[in-house]
């Protein structure tokens, strides 16, 4: 896995200078980071390496789309003059679960009640004044294509791959130590198992994960039974998580 601290010193003037931002363009050799070697899973770069150091909640996918992909260059494209760490912030403000995604998490989002803990109107805050308030993330940080697809974490199985495995067990690890007393909520199955090895080698203490979460695409028509069966129990988790780590 590359280290992340040289990335996007690596990556920002190319691009910057990307004559457009097609399917193509992104997902081209330059952007190229890992592939398999039968070339059918694909890890491009996109600058979403920032870590929140004062967020209270972890909001974990499994990694960014195309269309996340998209966002992040954009961003940093808008913001070309701007602090390097200005500018990877905006990434993670705009691009991280952006599109569809986000309102189907926001509304689940506030049911749980997660927005009174915090201190803020509505979660969909977080993604704009409250955005100090969360570490938006994904177990695999950069953009998995599977078979040119955007990967879903289970085809092939995200723990079986030894493409990913330093990704979950390095950098993600990494970043969870690095926010050791943030409220970690998996999306969905996939990265609530890769969240659980994390669990079992005594990385993350287990009282930090919300477990029963669905992933919130559209495309995944379990969600709201999954959501339902589950929704007493996280709300119990989060209100008992802030109780031991109240807001300052």
């Amino acid at each position: 896995m590359p280290t992340r601290t040289d990335l996007f010193q690596r990556y920002k003037q190319h691009i910057l200078e990307l004559p457009d931002l097609e399917e193509t363009t992104l997902k081209s050799e330059p952007f190229l980071l890992e592939e398999d070697p039968n070339k059918q899973l694909t890890i491009y770069y996109a600058p979403f390496e920032y870590i929140n150091p004062n967020a209270k909640v972890v909001i974990a996918g499994i990694t960014p789309g195309l269309y996340q992909m998209r966002q992040s260059f954009e961003a940093i494209r808008d913001l070309a003059d701007a602090p390097d760490e200005e500018a990877l912030r905006a990434v993670k403000q705009r691009g991280s679960f952006s599109g569809p995604i986000r309102k189907n998490l926001v509304t689940m989002l506030d049911d749980l009640e997660l927005h009174h803990h915090l201190g803020i109107p509505t979660t969909l805050d977080l993604f704009g004044e409250a955005n100090h308030l969360v570490q938006n993330t994904a177990v695999l940080p950069y953009p998995v294509f599977y078979k040119g697809k955007n990967y879903n974490g289970s085809s092939p199985d995200m723990l079986k791959t030894d493409l990913f495995r330093s990704y979950v067990e390095g950098g993600f690890a990494d970043e969870m130590a690095v926010l050791e007393d943030a409220l970690i909520l998996p999306m969905g199955i996939n990265v609530r198992r890769a969240v659980e090895t994390l669990v079992d080698k005594g990385i993350i203490a287990p009282e930090r994960v919300v477990s029963g979460f669905p992933h919130p695409s559209g495309g995944n028509g379990h969600r709201h039974r999954i959501f339902a069966e589950n929704r007493e129990s996280m709300r119990r988790h989060i209100a008992e998580h802030f109780k031991q780590h109240p807001l300052k």
